[in-house]
């Protein structure tokens, strides 16, 4: 890879990057990329630790999250494709020479290796499309473009890029092979429990450290466990967004500003997510004066919703929710469209959370609603070199010609987290001790601030779970553009982070 300027020596920064299996046209816009094959599947050791969490993350299939959670006294809640690219400078050198200089000109004590899962192809890619930018932005900082400085050491850092492929198995392989091949000091990993909780499964039995996001962290958590009914903390395997209890502070407050009938439509298939937000909802919506109609636990992939639409008309719901794939939402919505269910207040999770999310519906998009957890209107900067949420955003959108994402602040904050947890470490590969830092992370960066030491509880007067820093999302609308953008997301609701300011009035989806 090529060569950076850092402190008046040389010092580079690696990414490697599976090769992309298809593409697209941000695939088409990066070139030069350096990329390195994915390691054949390995026997031996951590095959069997990875195929028990394969068997894991089916638990879905298995047991009633509902049931499983009720036990506990708590309801449970989960939450266009682009290829990640080189966050380097391209350059004629092999992919493999990642060792540079420090940035005082000494002489680099060795090499960080850190992998990154990421859904990059598959149905669950637009939540990975703004990723070749962060790395692109996070190569530029300081701190990894000259090195981390670990017990008075410096040391290069490489990124080495696995896709997901929107698919559990896949990502149990590729974590795998991080672990097995790369021999990777750390695990990053994005989006959704479909495809972070294999990864986090594995490196719990291969005792590497690992930091999800994007994952409502009941699914993360309890999805995870040997037996649900009996959940353990984890030891190397850590994780930062929401969960339940902010869905319903984000949603609940909404449908409270619309005159609607009290009644509640649940779209959810029967999957991680879905399954969890069937266990949470039913008594949420009770709590708040809601009835609740559940549409039934259908297969993702379903093409005819006609009898689901029904049930909803029958019961009059005004409101409704869900946590579907995206493509399963566009179906169902058109059906809806065309069958006559327009409720009041549509409040969605999983899907719409992207402008490219919104292009299959077109005007159909109009004053849905969903939840944000990151965006420029957050008063938030980061903590590598100080750029707020704004610039991020802002430069995003100079770089892509694209609209801004809310999952460039919480793939950022992944690096973030990653900084901070090696540099108070004295040694980058002691595992168990990079694991120990994760769980003391506390810190406010571009997601604002982040405390792993004061995670949530698992039902009412236990515990707080370790290793899970909570983000406060806000309630947004889409609403019609009015620069150049067909639609703006506009902050509506702000019940949960009031450092956040309103930016426009919540209005019906369907009048």
């Amino acid at each position: 890879m090529g060569q950076r300027a850092a402190g008046g020596a040389a010092a580079r920064c690696l990414v490697q990057a599976a090769p992309r299996r298809g593409g697209d046209g941000m695939a088409r816009r990066a070139s030069k990329l350096s990329t390195v094959p994915d390691p054949a599947p390995e026997s031996g050791p951590g095959r069997e630790e990875a195929a028990a969490g394969r068997a894991r993350s089916t638990w879905d299939d298995q047991f009633s999250r509902r049931t499983v959670l009720r036990a506990l006294g708590l309801g449970a809640v989960g939450v266009g494709a682009s290829s990640l690219l080189a966050a380097c400078s391209p350059a004629a050198s092999s992919p493999s020479a990642s060792s540079g200089a420090s940035s005082s000109g000494g002489a680099s004590a060795g090499t960080i290796t850190i992998g990154f899962v990421t859904p990059q192809t598959g149905n669950l890619a637009g939540f990975a499309s703004g990723d070749a930018f962060v790395l692109d932005t996070i190569r530029k900082t300081k701190a990894y473009a000259s090195g981390f400085t670990v017990g008075g050491k410096t040391y290069d850092v490489n990124v080495v890029v696995q896709d997901s492929q929107s698919d559990p198995n896949r990502a149990s392989q590729v974590a795998r092979n991080l672990i097995l091949q790369n021999k990777a000091d750390l695990i990053l990993t994005t989006s959704t429990p479909e495809v972070t909780n294999p990864v986090a499964t594995v490196c719990e039995a291969q005792k590497v450290p690992c930091v999800s996001t994007v994952v409502p962290w009941q699914s993360w958590y309890f999805g995870r466990q040997a037996d649900p009914k009996n959940p353990k903390p984890f030891t190397y395997t850590t994780m930062f967004f929401f969960g339940a209890e902010a869905f319903g502070g984000c949603f609940i407050p909404m449908w409270n500003r619309i005159s609607n009938d009290k009644v509640v439509a649940g779209q959810f298939p029967n999957d991680a997510d879905g399954n969890a937000f069937r266990g949470y909802w039913p008594d949420a919506c009770k709590a708040a004066g809601y009835s609740f109609v559940d549409g039934g636990a259908y297969t993702d992939g379903l093409s005819d919703y006609t009898a689901m639409i029904s049930k909803f008309k029958s019961a009059a719901a005004d409101i409704f929710i869900n946590a579907p794939l995206p493509p399963d939402f566009n179906t169902m919505w058109k059906q809806a469209a065309q069958q006559g269910y327009k409720p009041k207040l549509a409040t969605v999770a999983k899907v719409l959370l992207f402008p490219a999310d919104l292009v299959a519906l077109g005007d159909l998009v109009n004053n849905i609603a969903t939840d944000c957890w990151w965006g420029p209107f957050m008063p938030y900067k980061s903590s590598l070199d100080g750029m707020t949420s704004q610039a991020l955003a802002d430069a995003y959108e100079a770089s892509s010609g694209q609209q801004w994402l809310q999952s460039l602040g919480s793939t950022y904050s992944l690096f973030e987290i990653a900084k901070i947890a090696f540099e108070a470490s004295s040694d980058p590969h002691d595992k168990a001790a990079v694991a120990a830092q994760l769980f003391k992370v506390k810190y406010d960066g571009i997601c604002g601030p982040l405390d792993f030491t004061t995670g949530p509880a698992p039902a009412p007067g236990a515990p707080v779970i370790p290793g899970i820093g909570l983000i406060r999302p806000l309630g947004v609308q889409w609403k019609k553009g009015t620069g150049k953008y067909p639609y703006d997301m506009i902050v509506v609701d702000n019940s949960l982070n009031k450092d956040v300011p309103v930016g426009g009035d919540l209005v019906a989806t369907n009048a």
